[in-house]
C-alpha cells in the first residue's frame, strides 16, 4: 500500500445514487488500490442546510446506508477508513485556525455555494455555508490527503483547500501536502426529470439500492425529447436524459448506437428505448445489489466499520493538530504562561 492518501466522502442525507457513482464513487473504487483511502461521513457539512433535530436524528441511519452503498459499489472495507466527522472535534479546531487564511470575498466567488443555498430554499446564506469550503479544507488536510476525487461541483471547493495548504506552509513551514484533484469521466449526471443535476432533494435519482422494479418504474417516467409526440417522429439524442444514461450505464455499445440511429430516424419508440435502458441499469446494479445483501447479512458490521474508522481517524487528526499548533507557535504561548504561573506559585512570600 502506498503512503499517499485519498480523502473524499458525502453528507449523510440519505442513500447514494447513480449521480454519486459517476461523480466520485467509480473513481474511489479504482483509486482505493493506489492510495490509502479515507472516506468521510460529513454530517457537520449536512448541518449547513439541514440542521433540524429531525435531520440530526437521521444521521446514524443515513451513515449506515451510505457505508453499505459504498461497500456494495466496490469499496473494500480492509482498504478504506470510514469516519463520522462530528465525532472528531479536532476537525473543528483546524477549521477555526484555517478561517483566518482565506477571505470572505474569495469564498463569495464560489458559485456552488449559492446553488446549495438555493436548493435548500435559503433566502440568505448561513455563515456555516459560506465557510463550507474551509471546513472541507480541514477535512482534507486533517489526514494530510494527497488526492481528492470529487464531482465537478466541488472543484472550486478543493481549490480553496489547495490555497489554504499553500498559505499555511508559507506562513508556518511545510506542514501539509497540496492535494491534487481527480476528476471523473462523467462529472455530473442529469436528473431523470431532465433537470441539470441528479439530486436527492429533487427526487430525480435512481438509487444504488433501488430494486429492479423501482428502476423500471423510474426509467419509464424519465424525461425525453418533448417535441417527439409519436414514435415515427425523428427525435433528438443530444442532451436527451435517456441516452445520457444509456451512454453512462449500458454495457452494450452496439445496442446504444442502434437505438440512437433509429431514434433520430423516427423508427423506434420511447418505450423500447426505455425498456432497454432499464435492463441495462439493472445489469449494472445487479452485482451491487448482491454485495449489499452480503454485507447486510452481517449484523453490526457496518457500525463496527464506522466506529473503528472514526477512532483511528481521531488519533491521526490529534497528531496533525499537535503539529499545526506547534508550527504556528500556539502550543508555546500557553506553555510560557503556565511555566511563569508555576514559578510564581513556588516563589516564597516576601517577609514584612
Amino acid at each position: 500500500m502506498t503512503d499517499q492518501r485519498m480523502l473524499t466522502g458525502d453528507r449523510p442525507t440519505g442513500k447514494l445514487h447513480l449521480g454519486h457513482y459517476v461523480g466520485s464513487i467509480a473513481n474511489r473504487v479504482k483509486l482505493q488500490h493506489q492510495y490509502e483511502t479515507w472516506l468521510i461521513l460529513a454530517d457537520l457539512h449536512m448541518l449547513t442546510t439541514k440542521n433540524a433535530r429531525s435531520d440530526i436524528d437521521e444521521i446514524s441511519g443515513n451513515a449506515r446506508q451510505m457505508v453499505l452503498d459504498s461497500l456494495a459499489a466496490g469499496i473494500e472495507p480492509e482498504r478504506a477508513t470510514f469516519y463520522l466527522q462530528s465525532a472528531i472535534p479536532e476537525i473543528g479546531e483546524l477549521n477555526t485556525l484555517f478561517q483566518n487564511l482565506i477571505t470572505v470575498p474569495r469564498l463569495e466567488r464560489i458559485p456552488s455555494l449559492k446553488d446549495m443555498a438555493s436548493d435548500a430554499s435559503k433566502e440568505e446564506m448561513p455563515y456555516g455555508l459560506l465557510g463550507y469550503p474551509v471546513l472541507q479544507a480541514a477535512d482534507i488536510l486533517c489526514v494530510k490527503a494527497n488526492v481528492v476525487p470529487v464531482g465537478k461541483d466541488n472543484h472550486a471547493h478543493v481549490e480553496v483547500t489547495r490555497e489554504i495548504a499553500r498559505r499555511f506552509n508559507h506562513l508556518y513551514g511545510e506542514t501539509f501536502p497540496v492535494p491534487e484533484l481527480v476528476t471523473s469521466e462523467v462529472s455530473t449526471l442529469v436528473g431523470t426529470d431532465g433537470h441539470a443535476k441528479a439530486s436527492k432533494s429533487l427526487g430525480n435519482v435512481i438509487y444504488l439500492a433501488d430494486s429492479a422494479e423501482e428502476v423500471r418504474t423510474k426509467v419509464a417516467a424519465m424525461y425525453t425529447d418533448p417535441n417527439r409526440v409519436r414514435a415515427d417522429v425523428p427525435g433528438t439524442v443530444e442532451g436527451n436524459p435517456v441516452f445520457i444514461y444509456h451512454d453512462a450505464f449500458n454495457d452494450d455499445p452496439a445496442q446504444v448506437a442502434d437505438l440512437k440511429e433509429r431514434y433520430q430516424a423516427g423508427t423506434v419508440g420511447d418505450v423500447e428505448v426505455k425498456d432497454k435502458l432499464a435492463a441495462a441499469i439493472n445489469r449494472f446494479l445487479d452485482p451491487i445489489r448482491e454485495r449489499r445483501a452480503a454485507f447486510e447479512a452481517q449484523p453490526g458490521l457496518v457500525d463496527q466499520i464506522i466506529v473503528e474508522g472514526t477512532e483511528r481517524t481521531r488519533r491521526e487528526v490529534q497528531q496533525v493538530v499537535f503539529e499545526v499548533r506547534k508550527a504556528m507557535g500556539l502550543a508555546g504561548a500557553y506553555n510560557q504562561l503556565r511555566r511563569k504561573a508555576e514559578r510564581a506559585q513556588k516563589k516564597p512570600a516576601t517577609q514584612t
